[in-house]
């Protein structure tokens, strides 16, 4: 695809343990990799004609400067936090701070697993939350920051 037809670029951000995918709780995360996923979000953006970058940190420092980096560079961003979901007000505040639309996604449908997994302290500071539909809740995150339909119940 030619550069000038890129309308926007979108980052994809993997939190902890994610670059253990396909080789840790197959039965709650699926035999995909990390890069399998990858593999699959860009092939989609290509298709809808724009650009993404991927990061993946297991350090909460720098995914917060990553997203922090994210304010003005890109048009959205993706992100599966992993247990940092639950619990990092830094991540919160960088996101909050970020002044780009982001969507939080998750794997596995976390309202189906341990307690502590269903509250989201980054959730209230995203557009949207999608979670259980395994890679293809990536997919919809992307597709969902590409359309940027009005958001019929406000």
């Amino acid at each position: 695809m030619e550069e000038n037809t890129l309308q926007a670029k979108i980052a994809v951000v993997h939190g902890p343990n994610l670059n253990m995918l396909g080789m840790r709780e197959v039965g709650i995360y699926g035999g995909q990799s990390m890069q399998d996923i990858n593999d699959e979000i860009a092939k989609r953006a290509d298709e809808l004609g724009v650009a993404v970058e991927f990061f993946q940190s297991n350090s909460e420092g720098e995914l917060v400067t990553f997203i922090q980096q994210c304010r003005g560079r890109v048009k959205g961003v993706i992100i599966n936090a992993g247990a940092y979901t639950h619990y990092s007000i830094a991540l919160r505040d960088a996101i909050a701070a970020s002044q780009v639309d982001v969507i939080e996604v998750h794997i596995s449908n976390i309202f189906k697993r341990e307690s502590f997994r269903h509250e989201s302290v980054i959730g209230p500071v995203c557009i949207g939350q999608i979670c259980g539909f395994g890679s293809l809740s990536y997919i919809l995150g992307l597709e969902s920051l590409v359309t940027e339909q009005e958001d019929p119940w406000l």
